[in-house]
């Protein structure tokens, strides 16, 4: 252990024992907590179908920054040296896209989990967990804009193939890896301008999802997962799959419900939700972004949004019942300094949580005196989190403070400069 982090961290450990918290529990309870990195950050939601091919369904990633990963091969270093540098033990979310087709086109309805064994075989190296999407988007046959909720037919027999067949991919990454696949299912499906009929698309999709969900699946391999979204590119004026049609799914028929920080309101956090929608659906899956003034997947910072939820998390006793993992795609940044930045961040405002001496602030609140309540939380933003925070980085045996950086900039300039 450094000194001088050995000292700082015992001074703050200190001072958090006073307010009665104790964090050697706190950071043994934050590393058995896993986050989900999303395969998209490192590619711009490219996959690997087809070389070059236009995104679609609402997906925009903005920028050109150098050193995008072109393959498999590729986007699994560059996450491997991503995790290398987070503390903790995590976890990596893939799209259906993103599987290894051997150069040949594979339809969506017609992947496999032989598509993807390279990647079970990678986080198996890695000792870590996979979860997994169907790709709803960037496809022909959802060029106008809808697919499960599609008034042809054979369009939604199509999509349903692919979902099925997601949730088999699912379930045998989760017997393969022994963790649980979360399979989270979003469509892109909506009007740009206002519909006639909102009540037909939604009940075209019930039964395409029921169509899906139709086996049942063992959850010790998979879980399944519904996403709901306000609206999106192309869909401003209806969205199919909002975000009561799918909370109602959920609950009716007992699955996770997907929580996305960027699929509401801009002005409206997902804070409340998460103790409203626990109250009824056993667990959920966050996928946390950062919005600015629209869905826009920009890359996740520590602020009062991050915390907040965090904190929710904490207080509620929810981290057993919640999968956390990151959605958003910042081509604009060094793609792998994307990952560490918004997974630190992430980590952070857990670990900010666990040390909050929420104990005290209960029992003041259920007092009814507001005033100490007010007092308490705004003193709590001053103790040393700092100290504690390089104290796991550097138990945990990744760089400390912004000691990664370099490590980046190294890697930048060995390997990913070198990409054309």
């Amino acid at each position: 252990m450094t000194s001088h982090i050995d000292a700082a961290y015992g001074l703050a450990r200190d001072r958090y024992a006073e307010l009665g918290v104790d964090t050697d529990a706190a950071l043994k309870t934050l590393s058995a907590i896993p986050i989900s990195l999303h395969c998209w950050q490192g590619d711009d939601v490219g996959g690997f179908e087809v070389a070059g091919a236009e995104l679609g369904g609402g997906i925009a990633a903005t920028g050109n920054y150098p050193g995008k990963a072109r393959t498999p091969d590729e986007l699994r270093a560059d996450a491997a040296m991503a995790l290398s540098l987070i503390p903790g033990r995590h976890r990596f979310n893939l799209h259906a896209s993103y599987g290894e087709f051997g150069g040949k086109h594979v339809e969506r309805n017609a992947i496999g989990p032989e598509h993807f064994r390279g990647w079970i075989d990678w986080a198996r190296s890695l000792k870590i967990g996979l979860d997994f999407n169907p790709t709803f988007f960037s496809h022909p046959k959802a060029a106008d804009g809808f697919t499960l909720a599609h008034q042809d037919r054979a369009v939604r027999e199509f999509w349903i193939e692919h979902g099925i067949a997601c949730r088999k991919i699912g379930a045998t990454i989760g017997q393969a890896l022994g963790t649980a696949c979360v399979t989270n299912l979003w469509i892109p499906d909506g009007m740009k301008d206002t519909p006639v009929d909102r009540q037909g698309p939604r009940q075209r999709l019930v039964e395409s999802l029921d169509a899906i969900f139709r086996e049942p699946l063992d959850r010790r391999r998979n879980l399944d997962s519904v996403e709901g979204k306000l609206f999106g590119l192309g869909c401003e004026s209806y969205t199919v799959g909002s975000h009561e049609f799918y909370f109602g799914y959920a609950l009716s028929r007992k699955i996770l419900y997907t929580l996305d920080t960027g699929h509401y309101h801009p002005t409206e956090t997902i804070v409340d939700k998460i103790s409203a929608v626990l109250s009824f659906v056993p667990e959920i899956l966050l996928h946390v972004s950062r919005g600015v003034r629209w869905d826009s997947d920009h890359v996740v910072i520590l602020n009062e949004d991050l915390e907040g939820i965090a904190q929710e998390l904490v207080r509620g006793k929810y981290l057993d019942r919640t999968h956390i993992g990151l959605d958003y795609f910042d081509a604009s940044i060094n793609r792998v300094a994307a990952w560490v930045i918004g997974t630190r961040n992430m980590i952070k405002a857990l670990l900010r949580a666990l040390i909050e001496p929420t104990e005290s602030l209960r029992k003041v609140e259920s007092a009814g005196d507001y005033t100490s309540r007010l007092a308490l939380q705004e003193e709590i933003k001053t103790l040393p989190f700092g100290p504690v925070w390089d104290r796991y980085c550097e138990t945990a045996g990744v760089p400390v403070a912004e000691a990664w950086l370099r490590e980046i900039k190294r890697y930048e300039k060995e390997i990913l400069s070198k990409r054309s």
